[in-house]
């Protein structure tokens, strides 16, 4: 796993051993920052399950001015960290060792984000959590973007019912970005 563009790209990126963060494969982050690509520079960006911090990184080597990590795992916590100072990035991350939830409220008074990415574990359903909460959060302005990465076979069918307007759903082989914003 490596970056891919920016100011870190083709350094490389460690993460957990074994399947426990899933770090997205590159090919399908070159694909996501190909539809985000416009919106990066300059923004605030929210990693929610950072896993390795992959996502967030590639963000901040692309221009983002700033990323929070989100990673209840302390040993996935402490990976990101190590990425992120080998990135020389760190000056601009900021890590979040606890459950999302609980960071999402202590979030409130940090302003609105620009891009909110989230990768829960699949099938897991805490994803509905996250976008409940987001419906109604101060963090997320009329122009926010979330993107939710989720097994193919996940249920997002609801996000209408919770008021956001799907930009783009994009299908994989095995999982899919789902491109939102609050209506």
């Amino acid at each position: 796993m490596r970056v891919i563009a920016g100011s870190a790209r083709r350094l490389p990126l460690k993460t957990l051993e074994g399947l426990e963060t899933r770090p997205t494969q590159d090919i399908i982050k070159e694909t996501l920052f190909n539809v985000i690509q416009m919106r990066v520079p300059g923004s605030r960006f929210l990693d929610l399950f950072s896993g390795s911090g992959a996502i967030g990184i590639e963000a901040l080597s692309r221009g983002a001015l700033e990323a929070y990590f989100v990673e209840q795992n302390r040993k996935a916590a402490a990976i990101i960290r190590e990425n992120l100072e080998f990135t020389r990035l760190s000056d601009r991350g900021q890590i979040f060792s606890t459950d999302v939830m609980i960071a999402l409220n202590r979030f409130e008074e940090k302003g609105i984000f620009d891009i909110i990415h989230m990768d829960p574990p699949y099938e897991s359903g805490l994803e509905k959590n996250v976008l409940e909460y987001l419906s109604s959060s101060t963090i997320v302005g009329e122009d926010t973007l979330i993107i939710v990465e989720a097994s193919k076979k996940t249920d997002l069918s609801y996000t209408e019912d919770l008021g956001y307007i799907i930009e783009k759903d994009k299908l994989y082989k095995h999982n899919r970005h789902l491109f939102l914003k609050r209506g």
